[in-house]
């Protein structure tokens, strides 16, 4: 038989019942459209997340107390939990060159209040220098000052979310003044909008000086953590080695195993992200491909009924000459073609849905090259597994006793 007849009597027997054969379709329809459109979110909330951590700060290093085990891409949820650092370890940790900026801070919620409006947001209490590690930019006024953190100035930067919860919408507050714990803050700055990182808003927060906050705010002089900024990527380790060794010394610490602080790279943090997102990835890609079993099933079952409804054509075909391999592979065409026009589709309505999600502003997805190709091989593939049974099974019939069946 030639391919050409193939295609013809492909073409003949699924438009035979086009209403079975559009409901068959559908199946991996579905199955293929859910493989893409979940993969896609699961990738896009890769990506945002990546993205808020690299808008931390560039080449970020993280010291914090207490004593807890990583490994590269493993972050313990209690670090940083005891009070150990002090002012004296973030100076020793500034005098190291192979930093570009380092800034001491501490944090915490607070209920602010002005003019009879308050919000609850979180006060950083911070080193002039903290701008420059965080990639802070004021978009309103400045930012304070070495000055203004040694004689404990009471002032004070807030974000844009907080101050249009107090302020209003796009108001200059630069002037006012705030109460935090019923201390009067004046503001001398808002920040540049940046967006969340993780489960907090760098939008709504306020930052003041370090020394202000530890006088005013904490009533002690622990630093909470120490936030490095590396001169570039390829001296991220450098610097976190020096800052160990530097710190070691300091705290007369000898064995590494007995160290009572961490030191977290952005490189870490990353990578700690990336590795539960791939995983939620996968398990959405899982829930979403069970449909395309039940879908590769409605094939076979509706290849079955087919094999059974023509027997006495496929009788007929070997009467007059077709082979055992010519029936096989009518049969087993008609089940790919259906799994590739359903493939087809589903890409599309995949793909479409996705960034439907992203163009509404649902949720960020981001759709890869190799997902598309990826479904679209399941998607044959599913055509070759699941109808060749049927088609062996029609291939296997006996010419008579197919000619002889009612």
């Amino acid at each position: 038989m030639r391919y050409k007849d193939i295609v013809l009597s492909t073409r003949d027997a699924l438009s035979a019942n086009k209403m079975r054969t559009v409901l068959t379709i559908l199946g991996i329809v579905i199955g293929i459209g859910s493989v893409i459109s979940m993969t896609s979110i699961g990738q896009g909330a890769k990506k945002s997340i990546e993205q808020s951590i690299q808008s931390v700060g560039s080449n970020l290093l993280i010291i914090q107390g207490g004593q807890v085990r990583t490994g590269s891409t493993q972050i313990s949820a209690g670090r940083g939990g005891a009070k150990i650092l002090t002012i004296k370890d973030l100076q020793v940790v500034q005098a190291l060159d192979t930093l570009q900026a380092v800034s001491g801070e501490v944090s915490g919620r607070y209920q602010i209040v002005t003019k009879g409006k308050n919000t609850n947001t979180q006060v950083i209490g911070a080193s002039p220098e903290y701008e420059i590690v965080r990639s802070v930019s004021v978009d309103i006024g400045s930012f304070f000052t070495d000055s203004d953190n040694e004689r404990k100035a009471k002032v004070a930067i807030i974000g844009p979310t907080t101050r249009n919860d107090l302020f209003g919408e796009d108001a200059d507050p630069v002037g006012q003044t705030i109460r935090i714990k019923n201390i009067s803050f004046r503001i001398i700055g808002v920040t540049v909008p940046k967006g969340g990182s993780g489960f907090t808003s760098q939008d709504d927060m306020i930052i003041v000086p370090l020394l202000t906050a530890q006088h005013y705010l904490t009533g002690d002089e622990y630093v909470g953590t120490i936030s490095a900024s590396a001169w570039d990527t390829e001296q991220i380790e450098e610097a976190k080695t020096s800052i160990q060794q530097a710190l070691f010394v300091s705290r007369n610490i000898e064995d590494a195993s007995m160290a009572d602080f961490s030191i977290i790279s952005q490189a870490d943090i990353v990578a700690t992200a990336s590795s539960i997102t791939n995983t939620f990835t996968i398990l959405l890609a899982a829930i979403a491909s069970i449909s395309l079993l039940v879908g590769g099933i409605g094939i076979m079952n509706m290849m079955l009924t087919s094999v059974s409804e023509r027997t006495r054509e496929i009788g007929l075909r070997k009467a007059i000459g077709a082979s055992n391999k010519d029936i096989y592979l009518q049969f087993l065409f008609e089940a790919i073609t259906l799994t590739i026009i359903g493939g087809i589709v589903g890409i599309v309505l995949g793909v479409s849905a996705s960034f439907s999600l992203q163009f509404l502003g649902i949720i960020q997805t981001a759709i890869s090259l190799t997902s598309i190709l990826l479904a679209f091989g399941v998607s044959a593939s599913i055509g070759i597994i699941f109808g060749f049974y049927p088609a062996r099974k029609a291939a296997k019939l006996s010419p008579i006793k197919a000619l002889r069946f009612e």
